[in-house]
């Protein structure tokens, strides 16, 4: 399918991307500022929800916050572990550009969503931000009456970097025999830090996300390049994927990453693990969002609403 319309000319318009960041506090605050400016206008309002609220966490070597989403009515809730986006180096849990998918999560999939502010490479690398996500998964498990949830019916799910760190998160867990997850839903994942896929050179340039800044930022999130191809590094190239909670995987047609969603879908279910896969058709890694300009956009969303309301109907096994 030819590029949607509507991301023709965005797309010829975008800045070209850094390939080196020498000041990480400024990029962070240029990328929130761009997010607000340009990002944020696209996408339709939040819809309402009962509450929001931060809460700090504590996490090996200090304090993380969590962003808790309430929906409406009584509970226990589903829960949804949400891990958001950003090369590892940027974004936040607390920026509107993450508010809105966790709120529409919340109303529309009727679960509690707690979206995970995990700490930033170069100044935290690997595995600092997945540790972190396993602790708000401990934190989630262990304050289940007070967040008014069901344990037994927890998804994770994550888009980019945080779909990186949502497969890691499920291979820990199984690893480590930690909480069962009942199921999780990746967007436009990373999951081969190696870049070894066809479409990393395939969509290279020319379509948001370059093959130069996918590479800069694994080199600040995994400095050390024998730990590339760690599982928790890159889950696509874990040697066992056996036991690990059912999948959906989206990835975006013209993304350098969009292969690897679809072979992980793959491995998933050569390993007997239940596993769906998506091909988000004319979209590039940063569109789902664009909820207010784009019909395929309300579709992707429209998908990732009905998958976790069926996902949350069955506990885990």
């Amino acid at each position: 399918m030819p590029l949607d319309p509507f991301l023709q000319p965005l797309v010829a318009s975008m800045p070209p991307t850094p390939d080196e960041i020498a000041d990480f506090p400024a990029f962070r605050a240029q990328e929130q500022q761009l997010g607000e400016a340009v990002y944020v206008p696209l996408m339709e309002a939040a819809p309402e929800i009962a509450s929001r609220r931060v809460v700090g966490i504590p996490v090996d070597g200090g304090t993380i916050d969590v962003k808790v989403f309430h929906p409406f009515g009584e509970g226990p809730h589903p829960v949804h572990l949400y891990i958001h986006g950003g090369g590892w180096v940027g974004g936040s849990a607390k920026d509107k550009l993450i508010d809105i998918p966790c709120a529409e999560r919340a109303a529309g999939a009727d679960c509690v969503v707690v979206a995970v502010d995990y700490r930033k490479a170069p100044e935290h690398p690997f595995p600092t931000g997945l540790n972190d996500c396993y602790a708000a998964l401990l934190w989630v498990v262990e304050h289940a009456e007070e967040l008014g949830i069901d344990p037994d019916h927890i998804t994770i799910g994550g888009g980019s970097a945080g779909g990186n760190l949502a497969a890691a998160l499920a291979l820990k867990a199984r690893d480590e025999n930690g909480p069962r997850i009942a199921f999780q839903l990746l967007e436009v994942p990373a999951l081969d830090l190696t870049g070894g896929q066809p479409s990393y050179q395939r969509f290279a340039t020319g379509y948001g996300l370059t093959l130069a800044m996918a590479e800069m930022c694994v080199r600040y999130y995994v400095p050390d390049p024998q730990e590339v191809t760690n599982p928790y590094a890159s889950p696509l190239l874990a040697p066992d994927l056996s036991g690990l909670p059912p999948a959906h995987i989206m990835s975006a047609e013209y993304d350098p990453l969009s292969d690897d969603g679809e072979l992980y879908a793959k491995r998933l279910t050569d390993a007997g693990v239940p596993a769906t896969f998506s091909l988000q058709r004319g979209h590039i890694h940063v569109s789902a969002t664009f909820t207010k300009v784009m019909a395929a956009s309300r579709a992707w969303r429209d998908e990732v609403l009905t998958v976790l309301r069926d996902a949350h109907k069955t506990p885990a096994a």
